[in-house]
């Protein structure tokens, strides 16, 4: 499986962004797909995710603000009411069950406040 990436950049604080992505292989062995984003010096940790079936899951952090739609092999998430918290580099990750997984080479969001 391939992810490739799209969107991102910089914002002031109370700003929009948006991330794509997009699969391409053995997409028929994908369970869930999104994002997770790693800060300075913090662990990588999860944004968004939505799975084949069509559950969405979000970090609590993030809730209310951001949303993940579209397919599992091409999905985009709306990064709205950013805080300077928000910046990272963000990474789409896609599971294909057991050990299996897959990421993007990551794209950088920064938030000014």
């Amino acid at each position: 499986v391939q992810l490739v990436e799209s969107g991102g950049g910089s914002v002031q604080a109370g700003g929009s962004l948006r991330l794509s992505c997009a699969a391409s292989g053995r997409i028929f062995s994908i369970f869930s797909m999104g994002w997770h984003r790693q800060a300075p010096g913090k662990q990588r940790e999860l944004v968004a995710i939505m799975t084949r079936d069509g559950r969405t899951i979000y970090a609590d952090s993030v809730k209310g603000r951001f949303t993940i739609s579209g397919t599992i092999d091409k999905n985009t998430v709306y990064l709205n009411g950013l805080k300077p918290e928000d910046t990272a580099i963000y990474y789409c990750y896609a599971f294909a069950g057991g050990h299996e997984e897959y990421w993007g080479q990551g794209t950088q969001v920064t938030v000014s406040s």
